[in-house]
């Protein structure tokens, strides 16, 4: 027997101490798996519904309780009985029963904390590793780390435009060597802050959140702490940039506005002169949400002219969702998908957005949420559908160094055979 048995759903807490929904699925009322879902702080506008409640006087109005409750009511109703083994009948079954184009009635936040829970069940029953029971007939590559070591935008209180700043140590042969450099230049990086008199607290990601002045001054100090590390930048380190462009974009006059470099708005093609400019100066191989999740046309040209040497990341713009990725591949924009697997709410449809980037040459980078649990099963997945790179935060705060010591278990499981492929990075 290998159905569900019960399933059960609850409130816990965020990484933000704000609610977020975690469940258990039962197999033969015994073994079980447990999930919990993230939350974001700059959401594309066409990620599916996150369900929470809006009452005012609890919790601010974040509760989630009506995602437990669908849990707890319609959605176990419904799959009690359910073979484990079937995934897709499962998420299939959870798409139905919301039964809307972006899983709002349910709440994405709901479904998704039983997918992945059925996930985890499925390979306990089983009596297999997650990142075995996954996908066990792929290469087992250890991902890239793109580690967050500057917060800006969206997710700090200070003047620095760009979300993320983040280096890829790629000039080793081992996971757990490019996560030992890109510590040690985490820590020398405070080490650079405190000397120049800025604050070292850290952002919702981990990463410190200084007062700079510009996105220019965050990437010189960058380059400042790899090589007071012992590190060459553009050999052993290079830096990946989360633009995150639709948080400052003003639509009605299709201009991009910095609050902290003096101007009155860059047009597209003057965003793409930027990013042209600091990519000569800096080690820079990889930009995410460049441009705003509308500005198509934008796109296309940031696509000609930068494509074929930095990674573009489409985040906001893909938001995980096969049918934006099938646009993008259609008008040739941007190279590379970032997975998020609440921006869906399932992994079966997680599961084919990865496998359409990948069959047409798009690399393929797991993220978290700056809204983060202790759960590490972007790990397990990362590795599982060899995704080859994995946003997962700063080398700070339990719930992004929870992912990084997952991964370590895992190349210590796979030993000899985990691939590691920082020198091949195809943007170096």
């Amino acid at each position: 027997m290998n159905k569900i048995t019960n399933i059960v759903a609850r409130q816990i807490l965020d990484s933000r101490g704000n609610p977020t929904v975690e469940t258990d699925v039962y197999v033969n009322n015994t073994m079980f798996g447990r999930a919990s879902v993230p939350s974001g702080a700059s959401t594309g506008e066409y990620e599916a519904v996150e369900l929470r409640d809006n009452h005012d006087n609890y919790y601010l109005g974040k509760s989630v309780l009506k995602a437990v409750n669908n849990i707890n009511g319609l959605i176990r109703e419904n799959l009690i009985g359910v073979p484990i083994d079937d995934q897709l009948k499962i998420d299939n079954l959870m798409i139905e029963i919301d039964g809307t184009a972006n899983k709002s009635k349910l709440g994405a936040n709901s479904i998704l904390s039983v997918s992945l829970s059925c996930l985890k069940a499925a390979a306990s029953f089983n009596n297999k590793f997650l990142f075995n029971f996954i996908q066990k007939d792929l290469p087992k590559i250890m991902p890239i780390p793109m580690m967050n070591i500057i917060n800006g935008g969206a997710h700090a209180d200070n003047l620095i435009d760009f979300q993320e700043f983040m280096i890829m140590p790629l000039n080793t042969n081992r996971f757990s060597e490019s996560l030992r450099i890109g510590v040690e230049i985490f820590h020398t990086l405070k080490q650079v802050l405190k000397s120049k008199g800025f604050s070292t607290n850290v952002g919702d990601e981990g990463g410190f959140a200084p007062n700079l002045k510009s996105n220019t001054e965050a990437l010189e100090i960058i380059t400042i702490a790899i090589e007071k590390a012992g590190y060459s930048p553009g050999k052993d380190v290079f830096i990946s940039l989360d633009v995150a462009a639709s948080e400052f974009y003003d639509k009605q006059n299709k201009l991009y506005k910095f609050k902290g470099e003096k101007h009155s708005g860059l047009n597209s093609s003057d965003m793409i002169g930027y990013f042209k400019k600091i990519c000569n100066k800096f080690p820079i191989i990889s930009i995410e949400d460049g441009l705003d999740q509308d500005d198509w046309d934008g796109w296309i040209k940031l696509s000609k002219e930068l494509g074929e040497k930095v990674q573009l990341v489409g985040d906001d713009l893909f938001v995980t969702n096969s049918d934006r990725i099938k646009i993008g591949i259609k008008k040739n924009i941007a190279n590379s998908v970032l997975i998020k697997l609440n921006q869906i709410g399932t992994f079966s449809e997680t599961l084919e957005a990865i496998n359409l980037a990948k069959l047409n040459n798009y690399s393929t980078i797991m993220s978290h949420r700056s809204g983060e649990t202790e759960d590490s099963i972007i790990s397990d997945i990362s590795v599982g559908l060899s995704t080859g790179q994995i946003k997962t935060g700063s080398a700070s705060r339990s719930d992004r160094i929870s992912k990084y010591n997952q991964l370590l278990r895992i190349e210590e499981i796979l030993g000899e055979s985990a691939i590691f492929l920082g020198k091949n990075f195809k943007y170096i």
